[in-house]
C-alpha cells in the first residue's frame, strides 16, 4: 500500500506511536502527575496579629501567654557595613519583676537539675525548613556562635524534690555574629528572626510563646563612622576569629522524592552533587502536565528530520536544546539582577506575561501543526516554530522551557531556591543545569533516530496527530489566557473567575471529536476504530467534565484568605489549613483534585474544627505573597496545617492524602494547654 492511502494512516507499525502520542498530551487537559513528601516544619509568623512590647504590671494581659512579661528587641551594633565586614546584633530580653525563661537548649551545667518539661528559650535566623536558618545571599548568619549570658539560680519543686535549675532573669542581651563577604552586593539586606520562650514565676507559667523581628541594615561600599553602642559592651569580638579559622558550622541542604530523604553539603565537592540533583530536577520537568503536550510534536518534527539527514536531525535536536537551556539561563540573570525578583512564580503573578505566555502558544500551535491554510500576517511567520529550521527550533526549545515555568519537579526546587541566595556566578551555573537536565531528552532522540522511527512521518497520520496535538495546545493556550485575563479581574481576596475554562474544554473537546471524526473517515478496521475513536470520545468526555469540575464550587468549603480570618481562626483554637494555589499553577490543580478534594480528605476540611483557608496569588494579591514569604517559601503549590495551639505540624509542596490526614490529626492533638506548663 502506498503512503498517500488515507487507510495508510494505521498500519501496524504506526498504532502504538500514534496512540502514544496523543495520550501524553491528556495531561495538559487534566493534571496528573504527582509527588510525595511528608514534611513537618517550623512555624512562620502570620502578617496581622498584633505587635508586642511590655505591659505593666496594672495592665491586663494583652496576648494571653508569656509576651505579657517578656519584651524583646532587635539592636544593631551599627547601621551599616562595609562587604567583608562584622556586623553583631544583639537581642535585648526585658521580663518583668519575678518572672524568669529557661535557658538555651543543652545540658543543664555542674550542680543544675535536668527538667524535661522546661521549654527553652530558642533562637532562628531566617527560619526556614525544619527550623533550620535559610541562607543570605552575602550574609552569613553565624548561629553557632550566639553569645549567652551567664544564667541565674532558682529553687524549685518540679516532682523530684527541691532542687536548682538554671534561668534567665531580669534584663539582658544575646549577641549574634554577623559575617559579610567580601563579594557582597551593596544595599539593604533585611530577614526575620524568631524568638521562642515560656516566662514563669513562682507560682505558675505562662503559655508559651513566639516573636518574630525584622533585622535591617545596610550593606555599603563606605559605611558612616558608627558610635560605640554601649548595649554591645558584653560581646566578645575575638568570636571572630574562630569564625574566621574555620570552625563554622556545615551547611546541609534537605532534598525529598517522593518519600525519600537525603542532604548535602552545597560546598566544596558537594556542589557539582548539587548540580548534577538540579539537572535531575529539570529532566523531570518534562514528565509535568505542563510541557508533556508538546513532546509528541517535536518527536514527529525529528522523526520527519531524520529521514532527510541524520546529521541535520541531531543540529536541530541541539539548537533546540540550546532554546531550553537560554531561557533557564536568562531566568538566572533575572534573578541575579532584577532586585526583588526571586522566583518564576512571580512573572505568572503579572497578568500580562501570562497572556502573552497564552498567545505566543497558540501563535506556535498554528504553525506547527498546520491547523489553517489560510493566509496569516507576516509578523506570525517570524515566530512560526516549524521543525525543519534552526530558528523554529530554538523558538520550539524556549516555548517548552516556558511551559515549564508553572510546574515545579521534584528535587529542582531546594537547588533552585538555594541558589537564588548566592552570588550571581552560582546562580547561573546552577539554573544552566537545570536547562541543561531539561533538554538533555531531546538531545537523546536527535542523536538516535531509531528511537523514533517508529513515528508516522508523513501522510493521514502524521497529519492527525499534529491537528488532535495543536488542537490541544490551543487549549493550553487558552488555559494561560484566560488565567492571565482572571488575574486582571480579581479582587483578593475573592476566587479568581473560571469560566474561561469551558474555552479550555471546548477547545480540548473539540481535539477529541476531531479524533473522533477522522477515526471513523480514515479507517473501517474495528480495531482501529475501538482504539483511536475510544481515544477521541474519551478527550471529549474529560473535556466535558474539566469544565464541569473547574467551574463548580467543590468539595471543599473553603474560606479565602485575609490576614484577619487567619488570626480570628487560630484564636478560636481551630486547626487551620492553608492551600496555596493559582490559576496558572497547574501542579496546584492536581494537588487540588487529586487529594484535597478525595472524600476523606474534604471531609475533614469541612469538619466543625477545621478552617480551610485558600490563598489564591492568582494576580496581584498582596496579602497571600506577603504569607508565602512568612513561611520562607518561593514557589506553589504548598499547604499549611496549623495546630490548635498555633504551632505548625505541615510546610510541603507534595504531599499525599495519608499524609494530610496524619497532619489534621497531629494537630487535633495540640491544644493550647499542651505547652502551657513548665517550672
Amino acid at each position: 500500500m502506498r503512503t498517500n492511502d488515507r487507510r495508510a494512516a494505521f498500519l501496524p507499525r504506526h498504532r502504538f506511536a500514534a496512540l502514544l502520542s496523543i495520550l501524553l498530551a491528556l495531561v495538559c487537559l487534566w493534571p496528573t502527575g504527582m509527588s510525595t513528601a511528608a514534611s513537618s516544619q517550623s512555624p512562620p509568623k502570620i502578617p496581622g496579629l498584633p505587635g508586642f512590647g511590655r505591659p505593666k504590671a496594672d495592665v491586663p494581659p494583652a496576648f494571653g501567654d508569656s509576651r505579657d512579661q517578656v519584651d524583646v528587641q532587635v539592636l544593631l551594633g551599627q547601621p551599616s557595613v562595609a562587604p567583608g565586614g562584622d556586623l553583631p546584633l544583639a537581642l535585648e530580653f526585658k521580663l518583668l519583676k519575678h518572672y524568669h525563661i529557661w535557658t538555651k537548649p543543652g545540658p543543664a551545667g555542674e550542680g543544675f537539675a535536668e527538667f524535661d518539661g522546661a521549654i527553652r528559650t530558642e533562637i532562628t535566623l531566617n527560619p526556614g525548613e525544619n527550623g533550620a536558618s535559610m541562607p543570605i545571599a552575602g550574609v552569613f548568619l553565624n548561629d553557632r556562635f550566639l553569645q549567652w549570658p551567664e544564667p541565674h539560680a532558682v529553687e524549685a519543686d518540679l516532682g523530684e524534690g527541691r532542687q536548682k535549675y538554671e534561668v534567665y532573669e531580669g534584663d539582658f542581651a544575646v549577641f549574634v555574629p554577623i559575617s559579610i563577604a567580601k563579594d557582597a552586593k551593596p544595599g539593604m539586606v533585611e530577614f526575620p528572626l524568631v524568638v521562642s520562650f515560656q516566662a514563669c514565676d513562682d507560682t505558675g507559667c505562662s503559655a508559651p510563646a513566639e516573636i518574630e523581628l525584622t533585622v535591617r541594615f545596610e550593606i555599603s561600599a563606605s559605611p558612616p563612622a558608627a558610635a560605640p553602642n554601649a548595649a554591645f559592651s558584653a560581646f566578645d569580638p575575638s568570636v571572630y576569629g574562630r569564625i574566621r579559622s574555620g570552625d563554622a558550622p556545615t551547611e546541609l541542604l534537605e532534598f525529598t522524592l517522593f518519600s525519600a530523604t537525603f542532604s548535602i553539603d552545597p560546598n566544596g565537592a558537594g556542589f557539582l552533587l548539587l548540580l548534577l540533583i538540579a539537572a535531575a530536577g529539570g529532566a523531570l520537568l518534562n514528565f509535568t502536565p505542563c510541557v508533556l503536550p508538546v513532546i509528541p510534536l517535536k518527536i514527529i518534527g525529528l522523526a520527519q528530520a531524520a529521514q532527510g539527514s541524520r546529521a541535520k536531525c541531531f543540529a536541530l535536536g541541539f539548537v533546540m536544546s540550546l532554546g531550553v537551556v537560554a531561557f533557564w539561563m536568562g531566568l538566572g540573570v533575572m534573578i541575579a539582577t532584577v532586585k526583588g525578583f526571586t522566583s518564576t512564580n512571580q512573572l505568572f503573578q503579572t497578568p500580562a506575561f501570562t497572556i502573552a505566555v497564552g498567545c505566543i502558544i497558540g501563535v506556535m500551535a498554528v504553525g506547527m501543526a498546520g491547523l489553517f491554510t489560510m493566509k496569516l500576517p507576516d509578523w506570525v511567520y517570524m515566530v512560526e516554530a516549524k521543525h525543519d529550521s534552526y530558528w523554529g527550533s530554538f523558538l520550539f526549545g524556549v516555548m517548552t522551557a516556558v511551559l515549564s515555568t508553572p510546574c515545579t519537579a521534584p528535587l529542582m526546587g531546594t537547588a533552585v531556591a538555594w541558589a537564588t541566595t548566592q552570588g550571581p556566578g552560582t546562580i547561573l551555573t546552577v539554573f544552566a543545569a537545570v536547562g541543561s537536565g531539561m533538554a538533555f531528552p531531546y538531545l537523546i532522540l536527535s542523536a538516535n533516530p531509531k528511537l523514533i522511527d517508529r513515528m508516522p512521518r508523513t501522510g493521514p497520520a502524521s497529519d492527525l496527530i499534529k491537528q488532535v496535538m495543536g488542537l490541544l495546545l490551543l487549549a493550553a493556550a487558552a488555559y494561560f489566557i484566560g488565567a492571565g485575563v482572571a488575574g486582571i479581574l480579581v479582587e483578593p481576596p475573592e476566587p479568581p473567575s473560571h469560566l474561561y475554562w469551558w474555552f479550555v474544554a471546548s477547545l480540548g473537546g473539540a481535539a477529541g471529536g476531531w479524533l473522533l471524526l477522522r477515526t471513523f473517515a480514515l479507517t473501517t478496521k474495528s480495531v482501529n476504530r475501538f482504539i483511536f475513536g475510544g481515544l477521541g470520545a474519551f478527550i471529549l468526555t474529560v473535556s466535558v467534565l474539566i469544565g464541569l469540575s473547574q467551574t463548580a464550587k467543590g468539595p471543599v468549603d473553603w474560606t479565602y484568605y485575609t490576614p484577619e480570618r487567619l488570626a480570628a481562626a487560630q484564636q478560636a483554637g481551630k486547626v487551620v489549613v492553608v492551600d496555596f494555589t493559582a490559576e496558572w499553577c497547574a501542579n496546584c490543580k492536581t494537588l487540588e483534585a487529586l487529594v484535597l478534594n478525595t472524600p476523606a480528605v474534604s471531609k475533614e476540611l469541612n469538619a466543625d474544627d477545621v478552617e480551610s483557608i485558600k490563598v489564591d496569588l492568582t494576580g496581584n494579591n498582596a496579602a497571600g505573597n506577603a504569607l508565602l514569604k512568612a513561611s520562607n517559601r518561593v514557589t506553589i503549590p504548598l499547604l499549611l496545617v496549623y495546630a490548635r495551639d498555633g504551632s505548625l505540624v505541615m510546610n510541603s509542596t507534595e504531599y499525599t492524602p495519608a499524609q494530610v490526614l496524619a497532619a489534621i490529626a497531629e494537630a487535633r492533638g495540640k491544644s493550647k494547654e499542651n505547652g502551657a506548663s513548665g517550672g
